[in-house]
């Protein structure tokens, strides 16, 4: 049974030891990596025309749903990482991310300019992502130290991201948006790295972990575009 589920790109984190392994991994997680697109921008279109709002009543209350949903996802898929189960229910987290877009979509989309920005953050975002994954698969260089900090970094972020929505300070909100998108581009070098290095041989992780690298910078650079470029009808 293991053996099965290796030959389809799932397994644990002991390491893969051949470069085809490595690669077939690398693979699955770029494939799946594209398809949980498609849940995402489902969500959001939804959620969007329908005025979807998780943080309509108390932000406490709000934040907290949203953790427990978020972490219950990502509890479930790595319970689930070695069959299809973890497949259907990635793409499910996904959904309900792109549900999660909704806010921040119709508030750029009030502005005349409003999908120029959406598309110009979805393309500085794959930049970003074709840049560092491109290093972190030929640089001889090991990212692997990268992870404690970059796990303090988030901390702090989401730390600082709770504390602002009392504070509403604008300052603030784009200064964690610069660090997010600097902390969660350097997670791509770490977290492809782990892939091409055999660390990371389940695509179903993989893919998890990229994704949210993804999904933060994306929706960080569009708050800022949405600050600092938005043109008012």
């Amino acid at each position: 049974m293991n053996q099965d589920f290796q030959r389809f790109g799932y397994g644990g984190t002991q390491g893969a030891t051949t470069v085809q392994v490595r690669n077939k991994v690398l693979r699955n997680t770029y494939w799946l990596l594209a398809i949980s697109m498609l849940p995402t921008i489902a969500g959001a279109w939804l959620g969007v025309n329908y005025g979807f709002s998780l943080f309509a009543g108390s932000p406490m209350v709000s934040v907290i749903a949203f953790l427990a949903i978020a972490f219950g996802f990502m509890f479930a898929i790595e319970r689930f990482k070695n069959s299809g189960v973890g497949v259907a229910l990635l793409l499910g987290f996904t959904f309900f991310m792109g549900l999660m877009l909704t806010r921040l979509l119709s508030f750029v989309l009030g502005f005349s300019n409003g999908a120029s920005l959406i598309m110009l953050a979805f393309g500085g975002t794959a930049v970003i992502f074709g840049v560092m994954a491109t290093v972190a698969t030929v640089s001889k260089r090991d990212f692997s130290g990268l992870g404690k900090w970059l796990f303090m970094g988030v901390l702090v972020i989401l730390v600082a991201s709770i504390a602002n929505i009392w504070l509403q300070l604008p300052a603030l909100m784009l200064t964690v948006s610069v660090l997010a998108i600097a902390i969660f581009s350097a997670y791509i070098l770490f977290d492809v790295q782990r892939v091409v290095n055999g660390g990371e041989t389940n695509y179903v992780t993989a893919t998890l972990a990229i994704y949210l690298d993804l999904y933060n910078i994306f929706t960080n650079l569009l708050a800022i575009l949405g600050v600092l470029g938005g043109n008012r009808n």
